[in-house]
């Protein structure tokens, strides 16, 4: 289908099969997948490339192998090119929709988990509003860029989206159906003991009953905001293939995702100097243990109440109870209450700007999926990190349905699909 007469496509949600590009040639799938790009640090990305050449965090981080910026892309064509004549990697042989399941183990975080879903070509809504497609985060231009020049240049979607609905039907009974009694395509456990399977649906009957039950519905993007709107800036240069995008669709009514804060880290913000500052405005208490007291204090604090979490190197602060006219001040106030209320919220726009005087920018306000981690480059950074509560699934949905979107990398859900798995090919005939 063709931007043109995707145009004239009634706002539906609608996931079409697609020839999936698969690592076929790989003697251990397990050794070719990695996380999503933004969950890998530097020193995990150099790991996963080390253990096996073909990993495909050569392909979505390809700054590993060509430091030059305005290489980059091409390498990662050219990487993916070669895995494909070498055999690696192939195309299948018709459309499906592929079965995707995760089996988390027991683990620090918390219990395991099982997660399904359906992984498929994600026609891109044609209205300015979304229609049936949700985001819930503001983005960052560069890292828009970024994946949209990556994808651009591959010809390719390389991992998918995250996107969650509710409710049962045709698509989550396949999805159930499939995984429990059909023998998988692939299966790959990773050095974090998450088992994943997957399976490919092509029997045209199914899939139209998929896209019967879907065609109603709508979705929250879960993960992969910058993804989704590089696929949008793709589709706006009219290139065929562009008018869908890569994703993944789970029914959370029946596999519930976990939502995470995701913490923050400003360099050269010195920690007597910040916690001073704060005091002026806010209720501070020094809390004993670390980062691990100040998650532990942040659990305990008030739901309904900011609350945020200072640490730098082993000390650290529980900061609760903003000025109100600190709030009136620097919280914008023609957004809903949900919104304003949000630790993310006045962390950006009250704290940081209003008593810090650090512009809310990317190179500012770094960020980082792991309190152990934000506090340690904190540190190296002569900075400090701050420590943020998970955005409360409900308040996500409420926003998202108001068109309202949270401050960027404000929630982060989970499982996340493994990258490497199945890519989309913007040209199947390519």
């Amino acid at each position: 289908m063709t931007a043109e007469l995707a145009a004239d496509t009634p706002n539906r949600l609608v996931l079409s099969p697609f020839r999936g590009l698969r690592f076929t040639g790989a003697a251990d799938p397990a050794a070719v997948i990695s996380p999503p790009y933004d969950m890998i640090d530097h020193d995990q990305a150099q790991r996963l490339a080390e253990g096996d050449a073909h990993n495909i965090v050569r392909v979505i981080l390809p700054e590993l192998d060509e430091p030059d910026p305005r290489q980059r892309y091409r390498r990662a064509a050219r990487t993916l090119r070669e895995w494909r004549d070498e055999g690696l990697m192939t195309l299948d042989g018709q459309p499906a929709l592929y079965v995707y399941e995760q089996r988390v183990p027991d683990g620090p975080d918390g219990p395991g988990a099982l997660q399904r879903g359906l992984i498929g070509a994600m026609l891109l809504p044609n209205s300015a509003d979304g229609g049936p497609v949700h985001p819930h985060e503001d983005v960052v231009d560069a890292v828009v860029q970024d994946r949209r020049s990556l994808m651009y240049a591959l010809g390719a979607n390389p991992e998918p989206i995250l996107l969650a609905y509710q409710g049962e039907g045709a698509a989550s009974a396949l999805v159930e159906r499939t995984a429990e009694q059909e023998a998988p395509l692939v299966e790959a456990t990773g050095a974090d003991g998450v088992r994943h399977r997957m399976w490919a649906v092509s029997d045209t009957a199914q899939l139209a009953a998929v896209a019967e039950d879907l065609a109603g519905r709508e979705a929250l993007i879960a993960d992969g905001h910058h993804r989704y709107a590089a696929y949008r800036e793709l589709a706006a240069l009219g290139r065929a293939g562009t008018e869908h995008g890569l994703a993944l669709l789970v029914n959370t009514e029946r596999h519930p995702l976990r939502v995470k804060g995701i913490h923050r880290w400003l360099p050269d913000l010195p920690a007597a100097h910040a916690v001073h500052e704060a005091q002026q405005w806010f209720t501070v208490e020094r809390v004993d243990g670390g980062y691990r007291g100040a998650l532990d204090a942040l659990e305990a604090a008030d739901r309904d109440a900011v609350a945020l979490a200072v640490v730098a190197g082993h000390d650290a602060w529980l900061l609760t109870d903003p000025d109100p006219k600190l709030l009136a001040e620097h919280v914008p106030q023609d957004r809903p209450e949900a919104w304003r209320a949000l630790d993310a919220t006045v962390l950006h726009h009250a704290l940081a700007v209003g008593v810090w005087s650090i512009p809310d920018t990317a190179q500012s306000i770094r960020y980082d999926h792991d309190a152990r981690s934000a506090v340690t480059e904190a540190y190296r950074h002569s900075g400090i990190a701050v420590l943020l509560r998970p955005v409360p699934e409900a308040t996500v949905h409420e926003l998202a349905a108001a068109g309202v979107m949270l401050p960027r990398k404000s929630t982060s859900f989970s499982p996340k699909p493994a990258t490497g798995l199945v890519l989309r090919l913007l040209d199947e005939e390519s």
